[in-house]
């Protein structure tokens, strides 16, 4: 049974955001676990997260979120795309969706976002999980992808494109993944995603990191270059407390490399160990 409930629009921070809610307010001895709030990569609007959203459903109550100029949130030619606006996005809904309390989980560009977000301290905030953060930044090593690689996978799907052109794109991934890709792929405004990936080579998360106050739980991919010992050895000098978890098996983009895995690295952190489906578990059976 999905556990789904609905897409919806807030009008947070100046804009319209929206976002997928998957498994609502729990109730009995469940009632006081934090809703999680997740934000996704610099390409991925909620909707191809939304095989994630039906597991943590199952446990938590859920919100997977547009990122402007993703999706169906706000996007426009003057829009401002920087980090320290997509922060104040997911404060400014955490406070329209009257949340007291919530969780952040955020992939990639949207780790980063976890981290900024964090630094302010928000009340409520409970806790920030990092899945495979990009690194770089001022003096940095650049972050290991091609801004090519999205601005022509865009301008395909704008053009029609359908899941075999989607494959060379990304080779390993199902034909359910890459016709989700091809579905959505052209929501996301190029103006926002060369600003991303500006940003990753001039934010300097890594001054954010000391000031975090909420539990930090850091998910790094086995493969994929984004993250390396050193990266996740000087994190946790910065964040002493911080939890580390490995996906040997996944690169870049875990939960589609290795689904179960991804859930298994979370513990139970977020208050409660992820319960997955048996639909995510056939899934994992497929892709191994």
């Amino acid at each position: 049974m999905t556990t789904f409930l609905y897409g919806a629009n807030a009008y947070a921070n100046g804009i319209r955001q929206h976002y997928l809610r998957y498994g609502g307010r729990r109730e009995g001895g469940d009632k006081d676990r934090d809703p999680v709030i997740v934000l996704p990569g610099i390409t991925s609007p909620a909707a191809t997260w939304g095989f994630v959203g039906e597991v943590l459903g199952r446990t938590f109550d859920t919100y997977i979120v547009d990122i402007r100029g993703r999706g169906l949130s706000e996007a426009s030619a003057a829009l401002d795309y920087s980090l320290d606006a997509q922060a104040d996005d997911v404060l400014a809904l955490a406070r329209a969706l009257e949340l007291p309390r919530f969780s952040l989980v955020g992939h990639s560009m949207g780790a980063r976002i976890a981290i900024r977000a964090a630094r302010q301290r928000p009340r409520g905030l409970a806790r920030v999980v990092l899945v495979d953060p990009p690194v770089s930044g001022p003096g940095r090593r650049p972050y290991p992808a091609d801004l090519n690689w999205y601005v022509q996978s865009i301008a395909l799907c704008r053009g029609g494109a359908g899941p075999e052109d989607m494959r060379a794109f990304c080779p390993s991934w199902t034909e359910e993944q890459l016709r989700l890709r091809a579905e959505w792929l052209h929501t996301c405004d190029e103006r926002a995603v060369r600003c991303s990936f500006e940003g990753f080579h001039l934010d300097d998360i890594h001054a954010d990191l000391p000031r975090l106050a909420a539990p930090v739980l850091l998910i790094a991919a086995g493969r994929g270059d984004v993250i390396r010992q050193a990266d996740i050895e000087e994190m946790s000098a910065l964040v002493p407390a911080m939890r580390v978890a490995r996906v040997p098996a996944a690169g870049h983009m875990i939960p589609w490399d290795d689904e179960a895995g991804f859930y298994e690295s979370f513990g139970d952190f977020l208050g409660a160990e992820i319960q997955p489906s048996n639909q995510s578990q056939r899934r994992n059976q497929h892709a191994g």
